[in-house]
């Protein structure tokens, strides 16, 4: 999973974070992943989605409120389909032996 879990902290005001604008620009959806790769700068938010992504994926975006499991679900997708290789590393780098697949 890619952008936001919750640990301990109150991130409540994502869940309503406009990712339809990243997931449609495709140079915000590259800047945004190489944040996440640390191969490029961070948004604030950028920061925060890249502090929970461990989390994230070794919970199954299990701390993330519904809002953000689709919000999750749709930068995951749209890496897929848009920057194949982005998502390779970052997959490789938070799941290097598939076990959270």
């Amino acid at each position: 999973a890619v952008v936001a879990a919750r640990p301990e902290e109150d991130y409540s005001r994502y869940d309503n974070f406009e990712i339809n604008e990243i997931i449609d620009n495709l140079r915000l959806l590259k800047s945004y992943n190489h944040c996440f790769l640390g191969t490029g700068k961070c948004t604030p938010e950028g920061s925060d989605f890249k502090k929970w992504i461990p989390d994230a994926v070794q919970t199954s975006c299990g701390k993330c409120s519904d809002k953000q499991k689709v919000l999750v679900a749709k930068v995951i997708n749209a890496t897929i389909k848009k920057l194949p290789e982005d998502w390779e590393k970052l997959n490789m780098a938070h799941n290097p032996d598939g076990k959270f697949d």
